[in-house]
């Protein structure tokens, strides 16, 4: 679907649900919006706007591709990334911008909330001369970037939960969530870091003339994107200690076990020894024949015991 608005030279906006046999020229500014397009409605990217085929590649392009801008004569192309989360999952895709002198072209092939949430606030507008390019192009990226926060804070209290465990969950269940977890931050990561990459580049760029003149609102998004830069990787450490103590607690626990089950075996191996040597079968036995030998072999046996017990708890072990 394509939807179009354009001021005209008469100063007053219009929506249109198509671009076929529209004169663009009688337009001082306009903004064409490619959502979920057809195969048809693609053409219009060579055939109208007669965009650079490369470009049209990467628009069409099913996998996922690092955010960029590239310079072309007419205008600049960015490659942004839009994250949303669906069933604990992070879901990545891509939303295209053509940037020219009077006007943008935005393209996506799933629905974007960003994109909605600025028409709806074009469409508002009591002045006019604020709808620019430059203008659409950064209420967009405001609002891609801004809704990274709401991932990141509920990541956040899901690590919360892991460390104080308050369900009481098995060490392997708390462990798994969390190499989970991390997954969700690496992933994010891959997606913020060239994103603040490509906000510096406009940054510092002589060929982006409209971004220079408004700069300060850029140089914000690029505040916004370090934050969450910084934000991610303090809780990669956070999963990374936390991921470290469950391992230490867990070595610690059956360090523990072991050392138990081996001062038992160490206490019966001398108790073991006496039954073994009065259980053989021999016939010239003659502790065999002693009246109180079962007796007395049972106090050796509880006196030994009860002495390595009392020694292991004196020197700590037990």
């Amino acid at each position: 679907m394509i939807s179009f608005m354009g001021i005209t030279q008469s100063n007053t906006l219009e929506k249109k649900d198509t671009i076929d046999k529209l004169t663009l020229t009688k337009y001082k500014r306009f903004w064409v919006d490619f959502n979920e397009p057809t195969d048809e409605e693609i053409k219009h990217l060579s055939e109208t706007f007669n965009f650079h085929p490369l470009a049209i590649e990467d628009c069409i392009n099913t996998t996922l591709q690092r955010p960029k801008l590239d310079y072309y004569d007419e205008y600049t192309f960015f490659i942004t990334h839009i994250v949303r989360e669906e069933r604990e999952e992070i879901i990545k895709e891509e939303l295209e911008f053509f940037a020219g002198e009077n006007y943008i072209v935005t393209f996506h092939l799933k629905p974007s909330i960003e994109v909605s949430q600025v028409v709806d606030r074009i469409t508002t507008l009591k002045n006019l001369d604020k709808f620019t390019n430059t203008h659409v192009f950064y209420e967009i990226l405001d609002k891609i970037v801004d809704n990274y926060f709401p991932i990141i804070y509920k990541i956040e209290d899901k690590l919360d939960e892991i460390e104080d465990n308050t369900l009481n969950k098995p060490m392997n269940n708390l462990l798994k969530e969390l190499f989970e977890t991390r997954y969700m931050l690496l992933n994010l990561t891959h997606t913020v870091n060239p994103m603040r990459d490509l906000l510096y580049r406009m940054l510092n760029s002589q060929h982006l003339k409209n971004i220079i003149t408004r700069k300060e609102y850029y140089s914000d998004i690029y505040d916004h994107l370090l934050k969450l830069s910084e934000m991610l990787m303090a809780n990669r450490e956070i999963t990374a200690d936390i991921r470290d103590n469950y391992l230490s607690l867990n070595s610690h626990q059956t360090n523990n076990v072991m050392k138990v089950l081996t001062i038992m075996t160490s206490i019966f191996a001398p108790l073991t020894l006496i039954a073994g040597i009065f259980g053989m079968n021999f016939k010239n036995m003659p502790e065999l024949d002693w009246k109180y030998g079962y007796g007395y072999s049972l106090v050796l046996m509880g006196v030994i015991g009860l002495s390595m017990f009392l020694w292991f708890k004196k020197k700590g072990w037990f």
